[in-house]
């Protein structure tokens, strides 16, 4: 498994603090820096239980936004 480096290019006249900024946004929408505080200590498997519960509805969110029409239409006709 190969392990991508995420990043930003720094924009000519970008000052480093918005491409900071840029870089944060990013990796906080890739959920990475969420898993990196999560890794700092032990989760017992109820707090797993719970976090997952919690981040559940962003996870399909984002499945669903990228999915085609034809995609949605079948699941909806599984789903029925």
């Amino acid at each position: 498994m190969s392990k991508q480096i995420r990043g930003v290019d720094v924009k000519n006249g970008e000052t480093v603090d918005r491409a900071l900024k840029r870089l944060k946004t990013k990796l906080d929408s890739e959920g990475i820096l969420e898993e990196i505080r999560r890794r700092r200590s032990h989760e017992s498997t109820i707090d797993r239980k719970i976090r997952k519960a919690r981040t559940a509805p962003k996870r399909n969110k984002v499945r669903w936004k990228f999915q085609s029409e034809s995609q949605t239409r079948a699941a909806e006709a599984a789903a029925e």
